[in-house]
């Protein structure tokens, strides 16, 4: 089984309330060969709510207490990052997920680029926090950049 953000699955429930759909991914759960999961929904966010960034390194680094994640009014949302990057791991575990395909660019999913912490729409390389968390436990995680990878 894949286990797969929900909002490429069509699931309204990124930072601003949309979604980023793949009709690949689409097929993968209508085929029940993949199933939905939202780190940060799991972590106690809601939809809508404000964009947040990695400030101080990468998913690992908020990990491992180095960094944190900040809202853009300045307010520390690393407590529920790290939560839900958690409860999908369990997720991952009990449906013995055999590959995670993540939103790239997000704090929570970006597999291989985030943004920077500045606010300011530039990224760099790194994972988020449930990507760094999932491979630091073994799952294969790539973004929906790299479908053709596993299909």
């Amino acid at each position: 089984m894949i286990l797969v953000s929900s909002c490429l699955a069509g699931i309204e429930c990124r930072y601003n309330g949309s979604h980023a759909a793949s009709q690949k991914i689409r097929r993968l759960i209508e085929e029940n060969k993949a199933v939905m999961a939202c780190p940060e929904l799991l972590g106690g966010f809601t939809t809508p709510r404000e964009p947040a960034e990695i400030i101080g390194g990468t998913g690992e680094d908020v990990l491992s207490g180095k960094a944190k994640i900040i809202t853009a009014s300045g307010e520390d949302v690393t407590d529920l990052y790290v939560e839900g990057a958690a409860k999908t791991l369990a997720y991952a575990e009990k449906i013995q997920a055999s590959a995670v395909i993540l939103k790239e660019n997000s704090p929570s999913c970006g597999s291989s680029f985030i943004y920077n912490g500045d606010f300011s729409g530039q990224k760099i390389a790194g994972n988020g926090v449930t990507s760094a968390l999932l491979k630091q436990a073994g799952y294969r995680v790539i973004s929906e950049h790299q479908l053709d990878d596993i299909m």
